[in-house]
């Protein structure tokens, strides 16, 4: 086995506030708002994810979108 690190990369994110504004600028191809429960539905490369509140909208490098947990995009990203 051996040790990887992770390149390098820059990219674009928004925080879902619960609202579509908050991720309107970054014009998901692919996505729906449920407004009973403030919760984003996103068609991405491994099917529909749910983001909620507070979760971080990625745009990848091949420009896929996903969400990502408050906590792990912390522990991953930095501000550019």
């Amino acid at each position: 086995m051996q040790d990887f690190r992770k390149k390098p990369v820059v990219i674009q994110a928004a925080q879902f506030d619960g609202t579509f504004a908050s991720v309107e600028k970054m014009q998901i191809p692919s996505c729906s708002q449920d407004l009973g429960s403030n919760t984003l539905e996103i068609e991405t490369l491994e099917g529909v994810m749910t983001a909620q509140p507070g979760d971080w909208i990625i745009r990848g490098v091949k420009g896929e979108f996903y969400p990502c947990k408050p906590d792990i995009f912390e522990a991953t990203y930095d501000p550019a």
